[in-house]
């Protein structure tokens, strides 16, 4: 790989955490970090409270869990509330059904091993991998974090499932002006590259485009001169779902890694 393979170029990072980690290594490329963050704070969902009295109260057929951290907040909040052990009982009597081994990983402390896992930790794997259970009138109960699974609910929803989301925490919209000011400089070819560390960053800019009437401008942007990178494979499939082909992820989730991946696809040029 050539010394300076990102001189000269402007990457736009759409990340609110390890900016400047990510910065100098786009710096020490030759590269020019531009911050443009796609997602806003954390705030905890004051509904979690009152849905898991009713999880521990009403039986549960199916709990489908998408992240570790997720179901480490759901535990950690239901032992808070004094539920706890009400809780790992609900889940212990239902199926369980994970995407990732990191879920997987976070459930086994919990003396949980599930029936059903997406390895790949794709939302389409885990569709995949739940198609031969019967699920009409069956209640399910599905963890999100930060981003929604609209193909996940729509093929439960179309099988007969009694669907129900779990918030642990939801994510508040990023600045219009930074977003606007993002979908300008792709359109406009100022910036080379745009990382998305998240899939709701991707769902969160991609909101912007479409109530803006950008869609076209933007994807024909990322097909020909920009480059769209992703840090892993939820975020990559995320930014497919919104009709971008060309994306550039590691083959190991790691923010470190995908400013690498992206610095030898440019040398490559």
């Amino acid at each position: 790989m050539g010394e300076k393979a990102l001189t000269n170029k402007k990457i736009a990072l759409c990340a609110s955490r390890k900016i400047e980690e990510m910065s100098a290594l786009i710096v020490k490329q030759g590269g020019i970090p531009i911050l443009r963050p796609a997602q806003g704070t954390m705030f905890f969902n004051e509904e979690l409270k009152q849905q898991l009295h009713q999880m521990v109260n009403e039986p549960v057929d199916w709990f489908i869990f998408t992240t570790g951290i997720g179901v480490d907040t759901l535990m950690k909040k239901a032992d808070e509330w004094g539920v706890g052990e009400k809780f790992l009982q609900a889940i212990r009597q239902a199926h369980v059904a994970v995407r990732g081994y990191k879920t997987t990983n976070v459930l086994r402390t919990y003396g949980i091993s599930p029936h059903i896992t997406a390895e790949d930790g794709t939302t389409q794997g885990l569709v995949h991998a739940l198609k031969d259970v019967e699920w009409t009138d069956k209640r399910v109960v599905v963890q999100l974090y930060g981003d929604s699974a609209p193909s996940l609910q729509q093929f439960l929803v179309k099988r007969g499932a009694l669907y129900q989301e779990i918030w642990p925490y939801r994510h508040t919209p990023p600045a219009a002006d930074v977003m606007k000011q993002l979908i300008e400089e792709i359109i406009s070819r100022s910036v080379q590259a745009v990382c998305f560390t998240s899939a709701i960053q991707v769902r969160f800019f991609f909101s912007f485009v479409k109530e803006w009437g950008y869609v076209q401008e933007i994807k024909r942007a990322f097909a020909d001169d920009v480059v769209a990178v992703a840090v892993g494979k939820v975020t990559k499939e995320a930014l497919h779902e919104e009709g971008i082909a060309r994306v550039i992820a590691p083959a190991h989730e790691r923010m470190g890694a995908m400013i690498v991946e992206l610095a030898q696809y440019f040398d490559k040029q």
